[in-house]
């Protein structure tokens, strides 16, 4: 043992290790956090995989999905031959083979107000890549009830939003506080109606888990009470402020 990690822990992760802002101490942060990962879709997939590859100690997933074909081109932990499996059975196998000693718990449902209550207390932070703006801010207010971190995607087309949240801080905004539209359609978050090119899931996925693993290790900077506004067509990255109301 070295600095709390044993031989195999510094081999498997000895490229982020060397990093001053992560280190022994970071890295022990990572494992021993709890994640959980709300939608194994687009966005969940690369988040997913990210941080089992670092090292978060326990990964939750939830999904009531299975795999179809139309979800292989944007959906990087499923191939051909998974379609029709529960898509949570099938990345928790692929995330298992990637790091065994990730715990890894599934949740073959849709998350709702009946089961939201039991599962988020459990985690740490939640990565939220649904689609829809009903479970959307079902999460938000979760994680403000439980005082959560939670990192919060969306796609379409060539475009991905990104928002962090950290509910400890009070002076935090809220998803409401960005989208304050009464009624807000689904079809802008819907890639059958809009479409969407599977590197903009993959970039905003990864992205969301490079959110994710900073906050744990409370580095650099994060989107407080901003939006990261990502234009993959143009190749654009803006972030734009909103206010807690």
């Amino acid at each position: 043992m070295k600095n709390g990690l044993n031989k195999s822990q510094i081999e498997r992760f000895s490229r982020q290790l060397i990093l001053k802002n992560i280190g022994a101490k970071g890295q022990k942060k990572i494992l021993s956090s709890k994640i959980l990962i709300v939608g194994i879709g687009g966005l969940g997939c690369p988040a997913a995989e990210n941080l089992v590859r670092a090292g978060i100690g326990t990964i939750g997933l939830i999904d009531n999905d299975i795999v179809n074909l139309s979800n292989i081109h944007r959906q990087s932990l499923f191939n051909s031959k998974d379609i029709k499996k529960p898509k949570v059975n099938v990345a928790a196998k692929k995330l298992k083979n990637i790091n065994p000693l990730t715990k890894i718990k599934i949740y073959q449902s849709r998350l709702n107000k009946k089961n939201i209550d039991n599962i988020i207390k459990n985690y740490d932070l939640i990565i939220d890549g649904s689609d829809n703006f009903d479970t959307k801010f079902l999460i938000n207010d979760y994680c403000m009830k439980y005082k959560k971190k939670l990192v919060t995607g969306a796609i379409s087309k060539f475009d991905g939003h990104i928002f962090t949240f950290d509910f400890k801080d009070k002076k935090t905004a809220s998803l409401k506080n960005f989208y304050q539209e009464k009624e807000i359609s689904d079809d802008i978050l819907n890639c059958e109606f809009e479409g969407v090119i599977g590197t903009t899931a993959s970039i905003v996925g990864t992205t969301q888990a490079n959110e994710a693993l900073k906050m744990i290790m409370e580095i650099g900077q994060n989107l407080k009470n901003q939006i990261l506004i990502i234009d993959l067509l143009n190749l654009n990255f803006r972030k734009i402020k909103f206010k807690k109301i």
